[in-house]
């Protein structure tokens, strides 16, 4: 029982009498990944553990949407032990952006990234990504491979990017480099009220065109990339470039966003 005093008020605590324990650590944040998957069995198990394995100072919590792959794919996920990894299956073949909208319906982390399940971002470059977000200077990075060392990528590929870049420049009034780019890290709440629509790869510029209508600032930050051919898997085409453009204008045509 604490000692009182005569008139029964408890007498001051000195450091001597109960010693001060360090105040408890703040929870660690964590990062969800969505990393849509079809057929990417060669390269799977790797980019996985590049994932699981980056130290970041966060909580990993990542999020793998097997969309409808007839390779080994899905095998190769349930074969990795790691209580980190989660994994949603789609019936079929849906889209890029079906995977992405799946991952968030399920995503509990404070900031979110999309990685693609091929080897051309490296998970290392996050922790460069992340700083001005746990720093609070910004809501939102996106990496620009056209800032930093981009290698491999064909040049029709390289021109798309930049022309559907330069067209999200003109309709919107931003200057980010790299709208296609999949290094999008955000914070989760951000994206609390945006109901995404887009199946495909058109949700890549859905995701940018409706956070530049809302006024969030977007901050770039130069990454490396190595691109793979389409043999080596690449499945984005040129109908995708004139999906970009369609919903970029219609983004910017839309009363509500």
């Amino acid at each position: 029982m604490a000692s009182t005093t005569t008139d029964g008020i408890a007498p001051a605590l000195t450091g001597e009498d109960v010693p001060v324990s360090d105040p408890s650590p703040p929870p660690r944040q964590v990062l969800s990944v969505i990393m849509p998957v079809y057929n990417e069995a060669a390269t799977l198990a790797e980019v996985v553990q590049r994932v699981l394995t980056v130290d970041l100072g966060l909580d990993i919590d990542l999020i793998a949407v097997d969309d409808g792959s007839s390779d080994d794919s899905v095998a190769i996920l349930d074969a990795i032990p790691d209580p980190r990894l989660r994994i949603a299956l789609h019936g079929k073949n849906r889209g890029k952006g079906a995977a992405i909208r799946t991952g968030l319906s399920v995503a509990t982390g404070d900031i979110v990234v999309i990685q693609d399940a091929d080897l051309e971002y490296d998970p290392a470059q996050w922790a460069r990504l992340l700083r001005p977000i746990l720093d609070e200077e910004c809501d939102v990075v996106y990496g620009s491979r056209f800032l930093g060392d981009s290698t491999g990528m064909r040049w029709q590929n390289r021109l798309a990017n930049k022309g559907l870049t330069a067209l999200t420049r003109l309709l919107f009034g931003t200057g980010i480099t790299d709208m296609e780019t999949c290094y999008k890290m955000i914070r989760l709440d951000v994206l609390d009220d945006v109901c995404l629509e887009a199946d495909k790869f058109d949700i890549e510029p859905e995701i940018t065109a409706r956070l530049l209508r809302r006024d969030v600032t977007i901050r770039e930050l130069p990454i490396s990339y190595e691109a793979r051919t389409h043999d080596e898997g690449k499945k984005i085409g040129w109908r995708d470039g004139l999906s970009a453009v369609r919903t970029l204008v219609k983004w910017r045509l839309r009363r509500t966003v």
